[in-house]
């Protein structure tokens, strides 16, 4: 050991080189694969939450279009479409930042025109916008996935 000490650090890193070379391999290979996982853990995440965004706003239409086209069938609508709003709203919190911000207008757009689905001369066109605005950016977001 007191031999090697002595030797010049050139020729410690010549003797030396497969070591180091290894050690270096490993910790690059180390520092990749825990990028990866990361990666992917966030992909799965943004995958499963796009899809069940998806689900959830074919509840939706279906909430709006029978509050617009069944104004006998409107009690309690616009409570159920804040439930699925605001679920919504939550999911979005896993993707990117353009589905937060469609997720977000949704719930504008619900606040100020879920009173009058029931209504025979309202326009349901400015919540169906949001919904298909939203739809647009979860579908981009889906593809953009590596």
């Amino acid at each position: 050991m007191l031999e090697n000490a002595k030797l010049p650090i050139k020729t410690q890193l010549q003797r030396n080189a497969v070591a180091l070379i290894s050690f270096l391999v490993a910790l690059t290979s180390l520092g990749y694969n825990t990028w990866r996982n990361e990666q992917t853990e966030a992909n799965r995440n943004i995958r499963a939450a796009g899809f069940e965004m998806i689900i959830a706003m074919a509840d939706l239409h279906e909430v709006v279009f029978l509050g617009h086209f069944s104004p006998d069938a409107t009690a309690g609508i616009e409570k159920k479409g804040w439930a699925v709003v605001l679920g919504l709203q939550d999911l979005s919190m896993v993707m990117p930042a353009k589905v937060q911000e469609a997720a977000t207008k949704l719930g504008k757009a619900w606040a100020e025109e879920s009173g009058i689905l029931g209504e025979p001369e309202a326009s349901i066109s400015q919540i169906n916008l949001t919904i298909d605005r939203l739809r647009h950016e979860i579908l981009m977001a889906l593809q953009a996935l590596d």
